[in-house]
């Protein structure tokens, strides 16, 4: 009697325990990149105002689903089609199960995917698909700034390729985490690089710059009253090197022999652990680095930052959309070239003082062209972040200025 009644205390129990472990498995959701981090949701609760101006930034939109929200292009008639040549075509159309680009030879359709993922969102965007648990970049990409569509950098100028595939550096700066697992088939008798879906958090989150969270938020939950925050980096709090360092892992160039990958870097770490400069090419070479990913080592080779303190978030408030406000960032510049200081612009009294102050960006961090994105026939414009006396620029932006 007391067996039985054992037995049916079991068949009880275990559907409960069952139970009980989805229910939290779904309150504690698992973070990927593992225990110490809390997850993109779960900051909002008490950065609720930070979170919705983060929103806007370049690094929140840096990738994201791709849905009618995120995909900036066209889709109506005569508006989603980007021609080839004189016999195909890219049509992209929207459908019940998605958007999708479609390549037409002929008028007749030899290839489609759908678009999955958006990367960008600023200056532009261009779109991948999964192909199992592969991804790959779309032919045609878009212009944010000329609102349009336009073939995706580097691509065939004849006709549509579907078969550019995206490897782990391309996440590491457009994502938070991604990990990597054996693509399907290999390829030229190397193995292709694919990625576990369920491991893919999309967008740069908070914890990706400050660090796993959890602990921070269990404590900071526990004891409401306190108003410190504990267990997390603050950022102020690290040293000059560990910020750019940090800003570094994205902002540096994609560098030859990284022995580790970028997501394994934790606020405080040194960017030279992760990223290697190729033996030709140093933080004083010019002639090596790019104005679209390699920000840092051009701010390095400046003489702003040899002379000063300054880092990345002397000018850049990374929580806030700053975008576009010229005198805004004109006006930190003056924090340090001021009169007192006998370093003001060798142009003030020659020039209304009010227009001059505006143009401190234009005149020494102009928009050059970059060598990373490469189009036919559009040309990307990224400022410099090498501060100098640009002569041809000052003349430019100077007469314009004489003008007014």
């Amino acid at each position: 009697m007391l067996k039985r009644k054992f037995l049916l205390l079991l068949v009880f129990l275990f559907p409960m325990a069952v139970i009980l472990s989805q229910c939290f498995s779904k309150s504690e959701a698992h973070d990927p990149r593992g225990q110490a981090y809390a997850g993109p949701e779960t900051c909002i609760s008490c950065h609720a105002d930070i979170s919705k101006s983060y929103l806007h930034m370049a690094h929140y939109i840096a990738s994201s689903p791709a849905s009618v929200k995120t995909v900036s292009g066209s889709f109506a008639d005569g508006e989603n089609v980007f021609p080839y040549n004189g016999h195909s075509e890219v049509l992209m159309t929207k459908t019940d199960s998605g958007l999708y680009q479609s390549y037409y030879v002929n008028g007749k359709k030899t290839e489609a995917a759908r678009m999955d993922i958006a990367m960008g969102g600023v200056k532009g965007e261009s779109y991948l698909y999964w192909n199992d648990n592969e991804l790959f970049q779309l032919p045609v990409s878009f212009d944010n700034t000329k609102n349009h569509w336009i073939m995706s950098p580097g691509y065939d100028t004849v006709m549509a390729s579907f078969d550019r595939m995206i490897n782990i550096r391309c996440m590491e700066c457009h994502a938070s985490y991604a990990k990597t697992e054996p693509g399907r088939v290999p390829s030229f008798g190397g193995e292709t690089i694919g990625f576990q879906k369920n491991s893919v958090i999309l967008s740069i989150d908070c914890e990706r710059c400050h660090g796993g969270a959890r602990q921070h938020v269990d404590f900071q939950k526990a004891n409401p009253d306190i108003k410190t925050a504990k267990y997390i980096t603050n950022i102020s709090a690290l040293t000059r090197e560990q910020r750019v360092d940090l800003c570094g892992t994205c902002h540096s160039g994609t560098k030859t022999e990284n022995p580790r990958s970028i997501f394994d870097f934790k606020p405080g770490d040194k960017l030279t652990d992760f990223k290697k400069h190729a033996q030709s090419a140093g933080p004083t070479d010019l002639a090596h680095l790019d104005v679209h990913g390699d920000q840092l080592d051009m701010l390095k080779t400046s003489k702003c930052y040899i002379s000063s303190k300054m880092d990345c978030n002397t000018c850049h408030n990374t929580h806030k959309n700053e975008r576009g406000n010229a005198l805004l960032f004109a006006q930190r510049c003056q924090t340090c070239h001021k009169a007192e200081s006998h370093n003001v612009c060798k142009m003030t009294g020659k020039i209304d003082a009010t227009i001059l102050q505006a143009k401190c960006i234009a005149c020494h961090m102009p928009a050059l062209g970059t060598k990373a994105i490469v189009n036919e026939n559009e040309s990307v414009l990224i400022h410099t972040h090498h501060i100098a006396v640009y002569p041809d620029e000052i003349t430019r932006v100077t007469n314009y200025l004489k003008k007014k």
